[in-house]
């Protein structure tokens, strides 16, 4: 090796030391700031019961660490419980405390033991119908499959536990279970794989699942009294932790909350499931976390009918990290910023006014700017031009028709067989001037669900005749105003939800009284209460009960309309679900991905990606009166909505945390009036004026061909996923060949505009630049496009070939 190639190699050795040095010391300065205790109380009843503890250290870098092992654990006070490793077991009635110690830092949960003697017999509800859906028995592919499996059927999910139980001991006597010889039953050789089963072995035999299936058999299968408790809630710790590299382990403990008021510990019998799998697994037997690679997940354990997550980061082995010392604009910022320090990211830097002016235009006009208010703000050197301009669009009617459009497509504005145009002309005028006299959102709510008249004397009616099944009218009000599909529910318990049947039905249960007859004018209803009518639970055939979807049981007396309390309640603090729904829908509009997304499927198993931002933004919403001109100020005056496209090494695979603004596609409405706007020409809808846009289209049975390629709503449900963002080679080939934009620009008098006063090359590039994609033309491009002026006879069509590059460009076409 020659003296140059030596010099290489050790400097490139010292360089590779000096990184793993950094990282060293990057890992020796991280200081221990606390410890969590987990659970944070205990509680333990009858002899069986035992708790398990998980211990987590959190250091000043925000890493968190598993340190159960390496903690000391001690009782002081009674001697009611014993520690064995990291589980509790009870000794004697009775109360202490746990004490907890690692480098230092102290933590302690009061320990409390009553019936530390006592026996706790098998209850098939609370202990065999967990087994079922922790080896997956009654899950859809299945015995919880609609015919069964093998001539065994189970409730989905255990959605009638009372059936499963009269399936298991009356159904083939003799068969699925032996009160004789309980360990000799069908039902647990099954799951024990001692005879052939197709779903496999499911559990060991000297597991506690066949332990307890089997001392429930010998007490010749009981029936849990009708008073038995039952689970109301659960809870998952900890509830967060972000792993230093490949390989790191974090312990789950799930605690079950029962309507006695008695704790238990089911770690053992609950599900787990993690959203990532790539970057955390999750051991679905234990609840052991083992990290991967970098990014983030979502481990849910479920048990019973509660579904409970806990958010993991997973970040490379002695990450170097500096954190952008950049000072937030508001509270969006700094709940974004403090997320992206987590993940070790680093956000992208505020655009050019340039590219800021287009996209507040486009997002809050549906339009661009003209080249003379593009000129003005780009002159403009005052420092809260931004924020003036932002003031100015949304008082703007174009805001109000952008959003009067989005609100049409939730409400499934579309005339059909049986309602008539006239009716969704006049909703839509009625949801307009909601809109434009900025009515709070709970108000417009509350005059929307419980109207009551014909709809065309009362159009806010036409909500209850668009969609007259009430069980949809349900599903529709869960959707549109909480963000919640409960769709499942009608048929079994949610698989990935809180909401059961029982939750459905009683939901459903505000609807069912809505009554509708025809007026005078036969294209018109009337839409009343008629003051009876009851929805059957299908299970149990009784009637269902109002009860608020997430919330208790309101009382309601005589014949009062169900649907005032309901909305009264819907539309308030009281209801949670409420403001976060629309500050989710509000957000997404901005940045082309909810902070939960879909923005209408909002389920534990479907976070948010920054629940921390979504409930204050919530709050704010909820403090300002529902004021949603007020939310969408603050939003935009963010420096988070505010910044560039462009990533950075650390943000290059963000895809929802916000650390750079996302490259969207223009909506197809927005689009169309955008085309229209910059080559100057007009479009005519069926009942509106020639010059109209497409953003004021009542009707979503009326559209053209360029709506329906660019995917606008049909409005044949209120599922947000009617709207089609995804570019296509149909929408490309009618850009290049249809006759949308080249009849444009050929009708337009733009082209002419320049023909007439022989405008020169540079100043007709820099003006079409201008008009359709809100910036000057490099002169890189001038070079390119200044050849194609070169033949005067060519001058006209030289400027068409511009202006139909620029309006084919992906530029034109995206919101960046």
């Amino acid at each position: 090796m020659n003296v140059k190639a030596r010099i290489t190699t050790i400097a490139a050795l010292f360089a590779v030391c000096l990184a793993s040095f950094a990282a060293t010391q990057a890992a020796e300065d991280r200081s221990l700031v606390k410890i969590g205790l987990y659970p944070p109380q205990v509680n333990l009843k009858t002899a069986k019961d035992k708790q398990s503890i998980v211990v987590q250290a959190v250091y000043a870098d925000g890493v968190t660490e598993d340190v159960t092992a390496k903690a000391e654990l001690k009782l002081v006070g009674a001697a009611c419980a014993r520690i064995d490793g990291a589980m509790l077991y009870p000794v004697a009635d009775g109360s202490a405390t746990l004490e907890c110690t690692f480098n230092g830092e102290k933590a302690s949960a009061p320990v409390k033991v009553v019936e530390a003697t006592a026996p706790r017999p098998v209850s098939f509800k609370l202990d065999v119908m967990p087994v079922f859906m922790k080896a997956n028995c009654n899950t859809g592919s299945c015995h919880g499959a609609a015919r069964g499996k093998d001539g065994f059927m189970l409730s989905l999910f255990g959605y009638d536990p009372d059936g499963d139980h009269h399936r298991i001991t009356r159904e083939q006597l003799g068969r699925r279970i032996n009160l004789g010889v309980p360990e000799a039953s069908l039902l647990v050789q099954k799951g024990t794989g001692s005879v052939p089963h197709t779903g496999g072995k499911c559990f060991e035999t000297d597991s506690p699942y066949a332990k307890d299936m089997i001392e429930w058999i010998a007490n010749q299968c009981p029936k849990d009294p009708a008073d038995i408790p039952y689970c109301d809630s659960i809870s998952l710790y900890p509830e967060q932790a972000v792993l230093d590299g490949a390989g790191a382990l974090q312990q789950l403990t799930v605690l079950a909350h029962y309507s006695d008021g008695t704790e238990r510990d089911v770690t053992s019998l609950a599900l787990f499931q993690s959203s990532n799998d790539n970057s955390a697994t999750v051991d679905k037997l234990s609840g052991l976390i083992t990290a991967g690679k970098r990014g983030e997940a979502f481990v849910m354990a479920r048990f019973a009918t509660h579904t409970v997550g806990s958010q993991v980061i997973v970040l490379p082995k002695g990450l170097v990290y500096e954190a952008s010392k950049e000072q937030p604009s508001n509270y969006v910022d700094e709940f974004v910023l403090e997320k992206l320090k987590k993940l070790r990211m680093n956000q992208s830097p505020v655009c050019s006014d340039e590219v800021f002016i287009r996209r507040a235009y486009i997002d809050l006009v549906g339009q661009v700017p003209s080249p003379e208010e593009f000129n003005a703000f780009v002159a403009d050197t005052a420092p809260d031009k931004r924020a003036k301009l932002i003031d100015e669009l949304i008082e703007r009617k174009e805001f109000t028709e952008l959003w009067v459009s989005k609100w049409a497509e939730w409400l499934m504005m579309r005339s059909n067989n049986q309602v008539s145009y006239k009716s969704i002309v006049l909703y839509y005028n009625w949801l307009a001037e909601q809109i434009a006299k900025n009515v709070p959102l709970d108000q417009m709510t509350r005059e929307l669900l419980t109207c009551n008249g014909g709809t065309f004397t009362d159009p806010a009616t036409n909500f209850y005749e668009l969609e007259r099944d009430n069980l949809k009218v349900a599903e529709n009000v869960a959707q549109v105003f909480m963000g919640m599909r409960i769709q499942c529910a009608q048929c079994h318990n949610h698989p990935f939800d809180r909401w059961t049947q029982n939750d459905y039905y009683s939901f459903a249960a505000f609807f069912s009284q809505i009554g509708r007859k025809p007026a005078e004018d036969y294209r018109e209803s009337i839409i009343y209460n008629r003051g009876g009518g009851e929805v059957k639970h299908p299970v149990t055939n009784q009637n269902a009960v109002p009860v608020f979807l997430g919330g208790g049981q309101p009382e309601i007396k005589g014949g009062a309309d169900r649907r005032e309390v309901m909305a009264e309640w819907l539309a308030s603090p009281d209801n949670p679900f409420f403001a976060e729904n629309f500050s989710n829908r509000i957000w997404h509009h901005f940045f082309g991905i909810g902070i939960i997304d879909p923005v209408d499927d909002i389920r534990v198993s479907n976070p948010p990606s920054n629940p921390e931002l979504l409930k204050e933004l919530a709050r704010r919403f909820t403090e300002s009166g529902y004021d949603y001109r007020q939310l969408i100020r603050e939003i935009c005056n963010s420096k988070t909505y505010q910044r560039s496209t462009e990533r950075n090494e650390s943000n290059a695979t963000d895809e929802k945390n916000f650390a750079h603004q996302n490259t969207r596609r223009i909506k197809a409405e927005s689009a169309l009036d955008i085309i229209s706007q910059v080559t100057n020409t007009k479009d005519k809808f069926r009942g509106l004026p020639l010059g109209s846009k497409a953003t004021q289209i009542a009707d979503g049975s009326t559209s053209t061909y360029f709506l329906t390629t660019f995917g606008r709503a049909t409005r044949e449900t209120v599922c947000s996923c009617e709207v089609k963002m995804e570019p296509s080679l149909s929408q490309a080939l009618h850009l290049l060949n249809g006759d949308t934009v080249n009849s444009k620009i050929k009708s337009g008098d733009v082209i002419k505009t320049f023909v007439q006063n022989k405008t020169p090359a540079d100043e007709v590039i820099t003006e079409l630049y201008i008009r359709c994609l809100s910036r000057k033309p490099l002169e890189s491009e001038l070079t390119k496009l200044r050849p194609l002026f070169a033949d005067e006879k060519g001058y006209q069509q030289a400027c068409e070939d511009v202006f139909w590059a620029l309006l084919n460009s992906r530029e034109f076409l995206f919101n960046h």
